[in-house]
């Protein structure tokens, strides 16, 4: 074979890997100040930070809005001792620094008895659906599903434990159903109900034929106090969400249901592919649609859609197209994104585009939590043979 047609060796396609990646990997421990699994009390000592910058533009029947908001900003730490403690406090800042202290979004320790039994008491995030528990940084899009945002999903105190058992991974705890600025009061006035909130993530292998397969479930039980800010939509509610990548794309569907509470019963619906046009080029498209049972049962997006003249309703459709532009993978990327969106007779056009950027330590979750994939091979990939497919399934795991 002449040299000129002679395929590249192992370590060549290792080397080109390293450049292509480089500028995820430069970043990929930031906000890690101290790392040393032998220290006698203290292992590792992370800052934790994030940004998430957006300028909208919605116009609907009724009513336009834009502008540009300082969406999510968030300040803390995370730290590691005695090799089995686990201390994460994130203080928050309200919409464009409206107050600049917000309250925490997370104020919690973890003591981890076993792989398959952690132990966790304080602030935390309600994990109700695959949507809610995908952290902003990793989300596809700008905004939430309108149903996940429905049922008052945030962050309150709470009991729970978590581990992972063979290919399940569990979370369950009791909830505050409120909480506020004043983390002393949130933790000790306890007199907006509780709420019992139990979800998993089941590894399903090649499950369809997929280069991977999960399966989320999850299950919340509200009773409300007279103090109740948050998990204030339905008495009941589950969820059901099947995950799958192949090659350079993902499909998530979700189908979740509440029942009970003032305004009745619903049930939404998520279906989310994407596609990875370029190791660091993803194209996504999300459709959801969802129904209640009575006349108000569903609430307009209190961003750019309430905004801009739409109401609650019993009936919603919306699609959404977007595209994000990963720079430092999911530490740097650029996103923007044009949704249609319409609650009964009346709807809203919405264009966003923005920056998010954060440091600290990764958050491991099903497809897109801290997962991206390998692109659409390029002509000179496919002359490379199958190295870039055991990159492809490596990429997977990170």
């Amino acid at each position: 074979m002449s040299p000129l047609c002679a395929a590249p060796d192992a370590k060549t396609l290792r080397a080109e890997a390293v450049k292509e990646r480089s500028l995820k990997d430069r970043y990929e421990n930031l906000g890690l100040l101290h790392k040393d699994a032998n220290h006698p009390w203290l292992q590792e000592f992370w800052v934790l930070g994030r940004y998430h910058g957006h300028h909208h533009a919605a116009e609907g029947d009724h009513g336009d809005d834009a502008g540009y908001e300082s969406r999510r900003v968030r300040l803390g730490f995370q730290a590691t001792m005695l090799r089995n403690l686990y201390l994460n406090a994130q203080a928050i800042s309200g919409s464009d620094f409206e107050p600049s202290y917000n309250g925490f979004t997370e104020l919690w320790a973890r003591w981890l008895f076993t792989d398959a039994v952690n132990l966790t008491v304080g602030q935390q995030k309600h994990r109700f659906t695959h949507d809610r528990n995908v952290s902003s940084r990793y989300m596809s899009f700008m905004e939430r599903l309108m149903f996940t945002n429905l049922i008052g999903l945030d962050y309150t105190p709470a009991v729970t434990l978590s581990g992972r058992i063979e290919k399940l991974d569990y979370y369950a705890g009791v909830f505050s159903n409120a909480t506020g600025r004043d983390m002393g009061s949130a933790f000790t006035e306890l007199h907006s109900g509780s709420s019992f909130l139990a979800a998993g993530t089941y590894d399903l292998g090649a499950f369809l034929g997929a280069d991977s397969a999960h399966f989320y479930g999850s299950y919340l039980h509200t009773k409300l106090g007279s103090g109740a800010t948050n998990l204030t939509r339905f008495d009941s509610a589950v969820s059901g969400a099947l995950i799958l990548t192949e090659g350079a794309a993902a499909l998530v569907t979700e189908l979740t249901a509440g029942f009970g509470g003032q305004r009745g019963d619903a049930v939404g619906l998520n279906i989310q592919p994407s596609y990875f046009l370029t190791d660091t080029l993803e194209v996504v498209a999300r459709f959801q649609a969802a129904s209640a049972s009575e006349a108000n049962g569903l609430r307009a997006q209190r961003r750019y859609e309430a905004p801009a003249g739409m109401l609650d309703g019993d009936a919603y459709r919306a699609v959404t197209l977007g595209l994000n532009r990963f720079v430092a993978g999911h530490r740097l990327k650029l996103m923007a994104s044009v949704e249609y969106a319409k609650m009964n007779d009346r709807d809203v056009f919405t264009f966003c585009a923005g920056f998010r950027v954060f440091f600290g330590p990764h958050h491991s979750a099903s497809f897109p939590g801290n997962k991206m994939l390998m692109g659409l091979p390029r002509k000179s990939d496919r002359q490379k043979g199958s190295g870039r497919n055991l990159q492809r399934r490596a990429r997977l795991t990170i």
